[in-house]
């Protein structure tokens, strides 16, 4: 039997599992990361920590597996976009890495946003700037702790780190380095003139080579074997970024179909063959079949904020659920169902850790009254979170001249029927999920199996290893009272707006 092991290393988690070649779940484990938060607006992370949770994942998968590992035939990972992973000439990390949510360099953005420096680098980028990409961050690193740049060798993203600690070997895939402001997306390569826009172009040698998805990038090497029980000499895949895994793993690698994951990040995308090129979209990429573009709109603001509500506002019932054996989220979504969508409840702003809207906006509620409880609080953020997929989704729509034929819905919003069918109802979009505990690592198996030469592409892997669930159509009914709520989500932004900067002043 041959099996494929994928790895995934968001935000907050670090998961393995191990599939068939029919995409049958054979073991799981997952280990929280923690996030660390050494000042407001900062997001980091030990990398010396990730590194053993990600031995210590693959370890507990292979043991609850209970398989030969010589019948892994395949691996790869995943794991969350921007941010920066810089590996010492010393053969330690430099620092702590900066995750996706971070938004220090976000005064770098507004200024080349001004200056016109965005604008010169769109015609190679073909996408805007965010703080928390690596050119925003290496910035702030060369104006504010120099040394690290002096002492860095490799400039990693996520998931180009957690391969390099199975093989050892350094490379940069492509869908990430695409999706960084690091690459010309006409000429999918590096380019120096691109890099001179953002003053890093003296970085260029501490980028690893580029490499594609489903390449055989190195094998297992002998300290990784040790650590995780695998066999030295296991190829490992490029692997992608985990929007494309998990675009994969909910087989949207179609033109009709959106792949909308509520996770950490709110992530809204579809591919194509040309890129958006309009200033319609925030942002392009190249697809790990580069014979495509990835169209996404995207901000940390989705499901992030319902776990902060959870472990903030309602820890007793966390821990009496942790008590009894029974699950929050399943409570959480009683407690939803038993408002009805009719009702008002408060609007909520999803920005706990960022926004899509401005750099300095800050999370709140506007409208709650002493009738208001928790469960009233807990509807408004399932609904705030949804409100902010669609402010991006309606901006993908515009760059489009068909309407999305139905919606792929991965992350943890896709275990709740409540949350799915709130998804269909407000963007009136009939929504599907597919039968799978973890889209990234599903993807990242997809993409091993086909560079193990399993499947001829990742099309026809994803038809036989992905498994379509529960469907949601848009109950009409619904349709107005979320309307009217979403137009005052959208004032609401609007009437904040000006309030922001001075707010930041205060920090």
């Amino acid at each position: 039997m041959k099996y494929y092991l994928g790895l995934d290393c968001g935000g907050t988690m670090t998961k393995a599992a191990l599939y068939s070649n029919t995409g049958n779940e054979i073991a799981v484990e997952a280990i929280e990361t923690e996030q660390l938060i050494p000042q407001p607006g900062f997001a980091e992370r030990d990398i010396d920590v990730m590194r053993d949770a990600i031995y210590t994942t693959i370890r507990k998968t292979l043991r609850k597996a209970e398989i030969d590992a010589a019948d892994i035939v395949g691996i790869a990972c995943c794991g969350h976009g921007k941010g920066l992973y810089l590996w010492g000439k010393d053969g330690r990390p430099v620092r702590n890495a900066i995750l996706s949510s971070d938004n220090r360099a976000y005064a770098y953005m507004l200024r080349w946003k001004a200056d016109g420096t965005e604008e010169k680098a769109y015609r190679m980028s073909l996408q805007q700037v965010m703080a928390c990409q690596p050119v925003a961050l290496l910035n702030w690193l060369r104006d504010n702790e120099p040394e690290a740049l002096n002492r860095t060798k490799w400039i990693f993203a996520c998931k180009d780190f957690a391969r390099f600690c199975l093989t050892g070997e350094a490379r940069a895939e492509l869908t990430d380095y695409s999706g960084d402001n690091l690459v010309n997306l006409r000429t999918k390569q590096y380019d120096m003139e691109l890099l001179a826009c953002y003053g890093i172009s003296d970085l260029f040698e501490k980028l690893p080579p580029l490499c594609r998805a489903t390449e055989i990038c190195g094998t297992v090497d002998r300290e990784a074997a040790e650590a995780t029980g695998l066999l030295p000499g296991t190829p490992v895949a490029g692997g992608m970024f985990d929007i494309d895994a998990c675009l994969l793993a909910v087989d949207a690698a179609r033109e009709d179909r959106l792949c909308a994951i509520a996770g950490t990040w709110s992530i809204n995308e579809y591919i194509c063959r040309e890129p958006v090129v309009d200033g319609s979209v925030r942002m392009n990429s190249v697809f790990c079949d580069p014979a495509y573009y990835l169209v996404e709109e995207s901000s940390a603001t989705s499901a992030g904020n319902n776990e902060w509500f959870i472990r903030t506002m309602l820890p007793e019932l966390r821990t009496a659920c942790r008590e009894r054996g029974r699950s929050v989220y399943e409570l959480c979504n009683g407690m939803v169902e038993s408002v009805p969508a009719s009702e008002f409840v408060p609007i909520f702003l999803p920005f706990l850790y960022a926004s899509n809207v401005h750099p300095n906006a800050k999370s709140c509620f506007i409208g709650m009254t002493g009738y208001h409880t928790r469960a009233h609080m807990i509807r408004s953020v399932y609904e705030g979170i949804v409100y902010c997929h669609k402010y991006h989704i309606d901006a993908l729509l515009r760059s489009r001249r068909k309407p999305f034929e139905q919606i792929r819905l991965a992350g943890g919003v896709a275990r709740s029927p409540v949350w799915s069918q709130m998804f269909a109802d407000i963007m009136q979009i009939p929504v599907e999920t597919v039968d799978v505990n973890e889209t990234g690592t599903l993807g990242c198996a997809i993409a091993a199996a086909v560079a193990a030469g399993e499947y001829s592409d990742i099309y026809e892997a994803a038809r036989r290893m992905v498994h379509v669930g529960a469907r949601f159509l848009p109950n009409g009914a619904n349709a107005e009272a979320y309307q009217s709520r979403y137009r005052m989500y959208c004032r609401a932004i609007e009437a904040l707006d000006p309030l922001w900067n001075e707010m930041q002043t205060l920090i």
